[in-house]
């Protein structure tokens, strides 16, 4: 039985989907204006994650992660860059789906762009007018009346009284409230803009998200995900409006995962302390990071350092060691580490217990590797699909312990040196054969002894 910890009641509750078994499943995704950094990576994971293990489970999944491509960063770094805002977009959603390839990401079921909804939000922000939720002043703005609606606050635990504590107007904003937010922003000078029943403009950054989870998923729907940062004022301003509009709720569970921290502060642009994924990539495999962003739970924030990419690169050798040397074959056996995974996971996708029972279902492994291969090798297949569930552990064993060895050392050269090794150990030549073992040392190469053979990796 799946629980899930919804922000929007602070406890885990049961899952029950809204209509049978099917699951609809929205998720804030990137605003297009540079390189994904690694803290966006975590939401991509995080929300991977649940996709894999829901479909897991048997849940017919549709899964919508919306693209914000229009927007004052967007516009200001197109303005810089001297080229179009949707030229700029274009480049920066290609470079997101080849970090995402990269990582193992599944894509999502719908991808909706906010450019792609334009008449959806201008028909929701004049449902708001005219049920007196929003107003236009007259200047080509339009704003939601915090005021009005009665649960503001309530996924945040917010007090509007509170809020309004050194809330000011600024001097060009019409508001009559300073909580009040903007539906619709008029035309400026130099910006991208569309019409609109209020003149030409282009939407706010929350209508956005309202209007495409609602169009993709309907007027309810069961789950909606996001980083904690976006809990409040995003997700808050998102349920106002989709509430006053549709007079339903909007989404039953809301889901947040935790952020990339270092030396203690989120992992932001605007801080300036951000790595991007492709730079992580550089220096580390794709599936090291992934692990990295799996490993803990989806709630809790990560410390990025070059030690937690280490531990996480060093877990990952462990668990294809493992696979080393053993058949390919259908996973067999080991339906207690199953049941043990799968509690885990049921538990609000508790990964942290779920790596614990691979690293045991690894143990198992090695005990009987040498006794029973026929038995290691149905347990392997288990280690296999359940890494599967974290998006991991499904490549070639040697494709992952000798990544970064192209150009580094020539392959066929080790090759050929470890099989001079082994003559030289069967004529009983050990100083030749320690010689070469020292000659591949040298060269950085790892060489791994065992009754299946000898392989090879490049020393961290």
């Amino acid at each position: 039985m799946l629980t899930i910890y919804n922000t929007l009641s602070k406890a885990k509750e049961v899952f029950k989907p809204l209509d049978g078994n099917k699951v609809r499943m929205y998720v804030c995704g990137m605003t297009v204006y540079d390189y994904c950094h690694l803290g966006h990576g975590r939401s991509m994971v995080a929300f991977d994650l649940v996709t894999r293990w829901l479909r897991k489970s048997g849940y017919e999944l549709t899964y919508v992660r919306n693209i914000t491509d229009i927007d004052d960063k967007i516009i200001n770094r197109a303005n810089e860059n001297g080229e179009s805002f949707d030229a700029l977009t274009a480049r920066m959603i290609d470079a997101m789906h080849e970090d995402e390839r990269r990582l193992n990401i599944l894509p999502p079921d719908q991808e909706p762009r906010a450019t792609d909804h334009i008449a959806g939000m201008h028909a929701m922000i004049q449902t708001l007018i005219d049920k007196g939720y929003a107003y236009a002043p007259g200047n080509g703005d339009v704003y939601y009346r915090v005021g009005k609606f009665v649960g503001y606050g309530k996924l945040s635990r917010k007090k509007i009284e509170d809020l309004r504590i050194g809330a000011r107007i600024e001097v060009d904003e019409a508001k009559q409230d300073p909580l009040d937010f903007v539906l619709w922003k008029g035309v400026k000078p130099g910006e991208p803009s569309w019409e609109s029943p209020w003149g030409p403009g282009r939407p706010g950054w929350h209508i956005e998200c309202s209007v495409m989870s609602t169009c993709c998923l309907g007027e309810s729907f069961d789950i909606h995900g996001g980083g904690s940062d976006l809990e409040f004022p995003h997700h808050e301003n998102e349920i106002a409006q989709s509430e006053a509009a549709t007079g339903k709720q909007y989404a039953n569970a809301w889901m947040h995962c935790g952020m990339i921290r270092i030396n203690g502060e989120k992992m932001s642009k605007s801080l300036n302390n951000f790595f991007t994924i492709r730079d992580v990539l550089e220096k580390y495999h794709p599936e090291v990071v992934r692990y990295l962003l799996v490993a803990s739970h989806y709630r809790s924030a990560i410390n990025y350092s070059e030690d937690s990419l280490r531990d996480a690169k060093g877990a990952l050798e462990r668990f294809y060691h493992a696979l080393r040397g053993l058949p390919r074959v259908a996973a067999k056996g080991g339906e207690e580490f199953v049941e043990r995974f799968s509690v885990a996971m049921n538990d609000d996708f508790g990964t942290p217990e779920a790596c614990a029972v691979l690293f045991d279902l690894v143990r198992e492994i090695n005990r009987l590797r040498d006794s029973d291969v026929e038995a290691a090798a149905g347990l392997a297949g288990r280690l296999r699909e359940l890494g599967d569930v974290l998006g991991v552990l499904q490549l070639e064993v040697d494709d992952f312990l000798r990544a970064g060895a192209e150009g580094k050392v020539d392959a066929a050269e080790v090759e050929g040196l470890i099989q001079a090794r082994l003559q030289a150990r069967a004529d009983k030549n050990w100083a030749e054969s320690d010689r070469i073992r020292d000659q591949l040392t040298a060269m950085g190469v790892v060489l791994e002894d065992s009754k299946g053979g000898t392989t090879w990796r490049l020393a961290d």
